[in-house]
Protein backbone atom coordinates (compact mmCIF):
# COMPACT_ATOMS: atom_id res chain seq x y z
CA UNK A 1 0.00 0.00 0.00
CA UNK A 2 1.45 3.04 -0.88
CA UNK A 3 2.46 5.37 1.45
CA UNK A 4 1.34 8.91 0.02
CA UNK A 5 -1.59 10.81 1.89
CA UNK A 6 -1.51 13.86 -0.68
CA UNK A 7 -1.24 11.96 -4.39
CA UNK A 8 -2.84 14.60 -7.33
CA UNK A 9 -1.98 15.30 -10.37
CA UNK A 10 -2.97 18.02 -12.87
CA UNK A 11 -4.88 19.75 -10.94
CA UNK A 12 -6.72 23.08 -12.39
CA UNK A 13 -8.97 25.42 -10.78
CA UNK A 14 -10.25 28.24 -13.11
CA UNK A 15 -11.95 31.68 -11.98
CA UNK A 16 -13.02 33.61 -15.02
CA UNK A 17 -11.03 33.11 -18.09
CA UNK A 18 -7.73 32.77 -15.40
CA UNK A 19 -6.08 29.32 -14.44
CA UNK A 20 -5.57 30.10 -10.92
CA UNK A 21 -4.20 26.71 -10.19
CA UNK A 22 -2.80 24.92 -13.38
CA UNK A 23 -1.88 21.37 -13.88
CA UNK A 24 -0.35 20.81 -10.71
CA UNK A 25 1.02 17.47 -9.32
CA UNK A 26 1.97 16.86 -6.11
CA UNK A 27 2.92 13.59 -3.90
CA UNK A 28 3.53 14.72 -0.15
CA UNK A 29 4.33 11.05 1.95
CA UNK A 30 3.10 9.73 5.22
CA UNK A 31 4.72 11.96 8.19
CA UNK A 32 6.41 14.47 5.47
CA UNK A 33 6.50 18.31 6.27
CA UNK A 34 5.78 19.99 2.90
CA UNK A 35 6.69 23.65 2.69
CA UNK A 36 4.40 25.04 -0.11
CA UNK A 37 6.28 27.99 -1.14
CA UNK A 38 5.51 30.79 -3.53
CA UNK A 39 4.71 34.84 -4.02
CA UNK A 40 1.04 36.12 -3.05
CA UNK A 41 -0.99 34.95 -5.47
CA UNK A 42 0.51 32.19 -6.61
CA UNK A 43 -2.45 29.62 -5.84
CA UNK A 44 -1.52 28.18 -2.90
CA UNK A 45 -4.63 28.66 -0.84
CA UNK A 46 -7.02 27.51 -3.92
CA UNK A 47 -4.16 24.11 -4.38
CA UNK A 48 -5.05 23.94 -0.28
CA UNK A 49 -8.68 24.22 -0.51
CA UNK A 50 -9.13 21.72 -3.38
CA UNK A 51 -6.88 19.14 -1.32
CA UNK A 52 -8.93 19.15 1.55
CA UNK A 53 -12.35 19.06 0.05
CA UNK A 54 -13.55 22.66 0.30
CA UNK A 55 -12.96 23.23 -4.09
CA UNK A 56 -13.80 21.06 -6.07
CA UNK A 57 -11.10 21.43 -8.98
CA UNK A 58 -12.30 21.57 -12.51
CA UNK A 59 -9.25 19.17 -13.69
CA UNK A 60 -7.02 16.35 -12.68
CA UNK A 61 -7.54 13.68 -10.05
CA UNK A 62 -5.80 11.90 -7.49
CA UNK A 63 -6.65 11.13 -3.76
CA UNK A 64 -6.26 12.41 -0.40
CA UNK A 65 -5.95 10.66 2.77
CA UNK A 66 -6.89 7.63 0.31
CA UNK A 67 -10.20 9.15 -0.72
CA UNK A 68 -10.39 10.56 -4.18
CA UNK A 69 -10.55 14.03 -3.97
CA UNK A 70 -13.41 14.51 -6.86
CA UNK A 71 -16.24 11.86 -5.60
CA UNK A 72 -15.19 11.72 -2.23
CA UNK A 73 -14.47 15.03 -0.82
CA UNK A 74 -16.95 15.31 2.69
CA UNK A 75 -14.66 12.19 3.28
CA UNK A 76 -11.87 14.24 3.20
CA UNK A 77 -13.40 17.38 5.27
CA UNK A 78 -13.71 15.16 8.28
CA UNK A 79 -10.15 13.77 8.05
CA UNK A 80 -7.94 16.70 7.92
CA UNK A 81 -7.17 19.85 10.17
CA UNK A 82 -7.25 23.14 8.06
CA UNK A 83 -5.76 26.00 9.77
CA UNK A 84 -6.56 29.10 7.79
CA UNK A 85 -4.13 32.31 7.11
CA UNK A 86 -6.25 34.03 9.34
CA UNK A 87 -7.32 33.56 13.05
CA UNK A 88 -11.35 31.79 12.65
CA UNK A 89 -12.43 31.24 15.91
CA UNK A 90 -14.96 33.17 18.16
CA UNK A 91 -13.09 36.07 20.02
CA UNK A 92 -15.81 36.51 22.26
CA UNK A 93 -15.76 32.92 23.63
CA UNK A 94 -12.91 31.34 25.86
CA UNK A 95 -10.34 28.84 24.69
CA UNK A 96 -12.34 26.40 26.34
CA UNK A 97 -15.86 27.16 24.94
CA UNK A 98 -13.93 27.18 21.36
CA UNK A 99 -12.66 24.22 21.69
CA UNK A 100 -15.87 22.67 22.73
CA UNK A 101 -17.78 24.37 20.09
CA UNK A 102 -15.50 22.57 17.62
CA UNK A 103 -15.05 19.19 19.08
CA UNK A 104 -19.31 19.62 18.39
CA UNK A 105 -18.75 20.45 15.16
CA UNK A 106 -16.73 17.39 14.33
CA UNK A 107 -19.13 15.26 16.72
CA UNK A 108 -15.54 13.90 18.70
CA UNK A 109 -16.70 11.16 21.12
CA UNK A 110 -15.82 11.88 24.96
CA UNK A 111 -15.73 15.57 24.10
CA UNK A 112 -14.58 16.80 27.62
CA UNK A 113 -11.97 14.53 27.94
CA UNK A 114 -10.33 15.51 23.92
CA UNK A 115 -10.85 19.31 24.75
CA UNK A 116 -8.54 18.52 28.15
CA UNK A 117 -6.56 16.43 26.53
CA UNK A 118 -5.93 19.23 23.52
CA UNK A 119 -5.55 21.80 25.97
CA UNK A 120 -2.73 20.11 28.30
CA UNK A 121 -1.19 18.73 25.47
CA UNK A 122 -0.53 22.13 23.18
CA UNK A 123 0.62 24.43 26.87
CA UNK A 124 -2.91 25.96 27.13
CA UNK A 125 -4.55 24.17 29.93
CA UNK A 126 -3.84 27.41 32.34
CA UNK A 127 -4.98 29.48 29.95
CA UNK A 128 -8.84 27.87 29.39
CA UNK A 129 -11.62 30.35 30.56
CA UNK A 130 -9.46 33.66 28.60
CA UNK A 131 -11.29 34.84 25.79
CA UNK A 132 -9.76 33.88 22.56
CA UNK A 133 -9.72 37.82 21.55
CA UNK A 134 -7.60 38.30 24.97
CA UNK A 135 -4.51 36.54 23.40
CA UNK A 136 -1.51 37.34 21.41
CA UNK A 137 -0.60 35.97 17.98
CA UNK A 138 1.38 33.69 19.13
CA UNK A 139 -1.54 32.00 21.36
CA UNK A 140 -3.88 32.49 18.79
CA UNK A 141 -1.15 30.44 16.82
CA UNK A 142 -1.78 27.60 19.62
CA UNK A 143 -5.37 27.54 19.55
CA UNK A 144 -6.04 27.59 16.29
CA UNK A 145 -3.93 24.54 16.32
CA UNK A 146 -5.49 22.80 18.79
CA UNK A 147 -8.58 23.04 16.73
CA UNK A 148 -6.95 21.35 14.30
CA UNK A 149 -6.24 18.54 16.39
CA UNK A 150 -9.36 17.78 18.60
CA UNK A 151 -10.49 15.12 15.86
CA UNK A 152 -7.18 12.93 15.25
CA UNK A 153 -6.76 13.73 12.42
CA UNK A 154 -3.61 12.53 9.98
CA UNK A 155 -3.18 15.35 7.52
CA UNK A 156 -3.00 19.34 8.43
CA UNK A 157 -2.86 21.52 5.73
CA UNK A 158 -1.67 24.83 7.48
CA UNK A 159 -2.12 28.15 5.32
CA UNK A 160 0.72 30.66 6.53
CA UNK A 161 0.34 29.78 10.43
CA UNK A 162 3.26 32.08 11.38
CA UNK A 163 2.47 35.20 9.75
CA UNK A 164 2.21 37.85 11.93
CA UNK A 165 4.10 35.99 14.72
CA UNK A 166 7.03 36.73 16.80
CA UNK A 167 10.26 34.57 16.13
CA UNK A 168 10.06 32.87 19.54
CA UNK A 169 6.52 31.69 18.75
CA UNK A 170 7.22 30.81 15.60
CA UNK A 171 10.21 28.81 16.85
CA UNK A 172 7.73 27.09 19.52
CA UNK A 173 5.15 26.22 16.99
CA UNK A 174 7.64 24.52 14.71
CA UNK A 175 8.95 22.21 17.57
CA UNK A 176 5.03 21.41 17.89
CA UNK A 177 4.74 20.65 13.88
CA UNK A 178 7.88 18.42 14.06
CA UNK A 179 6.55 16.63 17.34
CA UNK A 180 3.48 15.77 15.25
CA UNK A 181 5.33 14.76 12.13
CA UNK A 182 7.05 12.70 14.35
CA UNK A 183 4.07 10.98 15.63
CA UNK A 184 3.36 9.86 11.46
CA UNK A 185 1.31 13.13 11.34
CA UNK A 186 1.75 14.45 7.32
CA UNK A 187 1.84 18.47 7.43
CA UNK A 188 1.74 20.44 4.06
CA UNK A 189 2.38 23.91 5.41
CA UNK A 190 2.51 27.02 2.95
CA UNK A 191 4.85 30.29 4.30
CA UNK A 192 6.87 33.26 3.15
CA UNK A 193 9.93 32.57 5.37
CA UNK A 194 12.84 31.23 4.23
CA UNK A 195 14.00 29.82 7.34
CA UNK A 196 11.08 28.17 8.07
CA UNK A 197 11.29 26.06 4.61
CA UNK A 198 14.55 24.55 5.33
CA UNK A 199 12.71 23.22 8.28
CA UNK A 200 10.67 21.13 5.65
CA UNK A 201 11.10 17.70 5.07
CA UNK A 202 10.24 18.48 1.10
CA UNK A 203 9.54 21.54 -0.81
CA UNK A 204 7.10 22.20 -3.79
CA UNK A 205 7.42 25.83 -5.10
CA UNK A 206 4.39 27.24 -7.02
CA UNK A 207 4.27 30.44 -8.93
CA UNK A 208 1.10 32.11 -10.70
CA UNK A 209 -0.37 28.54 -11.05
CA UNK A 210 1.84 26.28 -11.70
CA UNK A 211 4.34 24.26 -9.57
CA UNK A 212 7.84 24.94 -11.01
CA UNK A 213 9.89 21.96 -8.69
CA UNK A 214 9.57 19.85 -5.48
CA UNK A 215 12.16 18.45 -3.60
CA UNK A 216 14.15 18.99 -0.32
CA UNK A 217 16.00 22.26 0.28
CA UNK A 218 19.39 21.17 -0.96
CA UNK A 219 17.52 19.14 -4.14
CA UNK A 220 15.83 22.66 -4.75
CA UNK A 221 19.39 25.08 -4.63
CA UNK A 222 21.36 22.15 -6.99
CA UNK A 223 18.64 22.34 -9.36
CA UNK A 224 18.95 26.32 -9.58
CA UNK A 225 22.87 25.82 -11.04
CA UNK A 226 23.08 29.80 -9.33
CA UNK A 227 26.44 30.55 -8.58
CA UNK A 228 26.20 33.60 -6.16
CA UNK A 229 29.14 35.54 -4.98
CA UNK A 230 28.35 37.45 -1.76
CA UNK A 231 30.51 41.57 -1.27
CA UNK A 232 30.52 44.21 1.11
CA UNK A 233 31.99 47.69 1.10
CA UNK A 234 30.80 51.07 0.28
CA UNK A 235 28.23 52.30 -1.76
CA UNK A 236 26.80 49.03 -2.43
CA UNK A 237 23.53 50.47 -3.97
CA UNK A 238 25.40 52.13 -6.45
CA UNK A 239 27.24 48.73 -6.99
CA UNK A 240 23.87 47.11 -7.35
CA UNK A 241 22.74 49.63 -9.78
CA UNK A 242 26.03 48.85 -11.85
CA UNK A 243 26.31 45.36 -11.51
CA UNK A 244 22.23 44.95 -12.60
CA UNK A 245 23.03 45.50 -16.64
CA UNK A 246 26.25 43.44 -16.63
CA UNK A 247 26.47 40.29 -18.66
CA UNK A 248 25.80 37.41 -16.70
CA UNK A 249 24.52 38.84 -13.40
CA UNK A 250 20.54 37.49 -13.68
CA UNK A 251 20.47 38.49 -9.98
CA UNK A 252 21.32 41.69 -7.61
CA UNK A 253 19.92 41.27 -3.86
CA UNK A 254 21.24 42.87 -1.16
CA UNK A 255 20.96 41.19 2.42
CA UNK A 256 21.44 43.67 5.26
CA UNK A 257 24.78 45.07 4.58
CA UNK A 258 25.80 42.48 1.96
CA UNK A 259 24.75 42.18 -1.72
CA UNK A 260 24.14 38.81 -3.61
CA UNK A 261 24.74 38.57 -7.24
CA UNK A 262 23.91 35.67 -8.93
CA UNK A 263 24.23 34.04 -12.06
CA UNK A 264 23.36 30.50 -13.92
CA UNK A 265 26.74 30.81 -16.05
CA UNK A 266 29.17 30.20 -13.21
CA UNK A 267 31.76 31.13 -16.17
CA UNK A 268 30.71 34.56 -17.37
CA UNK A 269 29.42 35.79 -13.92
CA UNK A 270 33.22 35.28 -13.13
CA UNK A 271 34.37 36.90 -15.97
CA UNK A 272 32.49 39.82 -15.17
CA UNK A 273 32.97 40.00 -11.66
CA UNK A 274 36.60 39.93 -12.35
CA UNK A 275 37.02 43.75 -12.41
CA UNK A 276 34.85 44.48 -9.62
CA UNK A 277 36.89 42.50 -7.54
CA UNK A 278 39.82 44.25 -7.66
CA UNK A 279 38.48 47.30 -6.37
CA UNK A 280 39.41 48.92 -3.52
CA UNK A 281 36.61 48.99 -0.22
CA UNK A 282 34.91 45.93 -1.43
CA UNK A 283 35.29 42.41 0.11
CA UNK A 284 34.00 39.69 -2.26
CA UNK A 285 33.45 36.27 -0.95
CA UNK A 286 32.33 33.28 -3.56
CA UNK A 287 29.19 32.43 -1.86
CA UNK A 288 26.57 29.55 -1.45
CA UNK A 289 22.73 30.33 -3.45
CA UNK A 290 20.48 30.49 -0.60
CA UNK A 291 17.03 29.43 -0.87
CA UNK A 292 15.67 32.69 -1.01
CA UNK A 293 17.92 33.62 -3.91
CA UNK A 294 16.70 30.59 -5.82
CA UNK A 295 12.96 31.20 -5.39
CA UNK A 296 13.40 35.09 -6.52
CA UNK A 297 14.93 34.15 -9.48
CA UNK A 298 11.58 31.40 -10.08
CA UNK A 299 9.78 34.45 -9.42
CA UNK A 300 11.01 36.70 -11.53
CA UNK A 301 11.14 34.06 -14.30
CA UNK A 302 7.68 32.72 -14.13
CA UNK A 303 5.28 33.98 -16.42
CA UNK A 304 2.10 36.31 -14.89
CA UNK A 305 -0.87 34.30 -15.86
CA UNK A 306 -2.53 37.91 -14.65
CA UNK A 307 -1.14 39.73 -17.18
CA UNK A 308 -3.20 40.60 -19.99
Amino acid sequence: MSDAVIDVSGLTKIFGDRKVVDDVAMRVERGQICGFLGPNGSGKTTTIRMLCGLLRPDGGQGTCLGFDILREAPEIKRRVGYMTQRFSLYEDLSIRENLDFIARVYGVRERRRAVNATLEQLGLARRGGQLAGQLSGGWKQRLALAACMLHEPRLLLLDEPTAGVDPKARREFWEQIHELAARGITILVSTHYMDEAERCHELAYIAYGKLLITGTAREVVVHSKLTTWTVTGNDLFALAAELRSQPGVEMVVPFGNTLHVSGADAQLLAQTLAPYRERAGLDWQRGKPGLEDVFIKMMDYAPDNFES
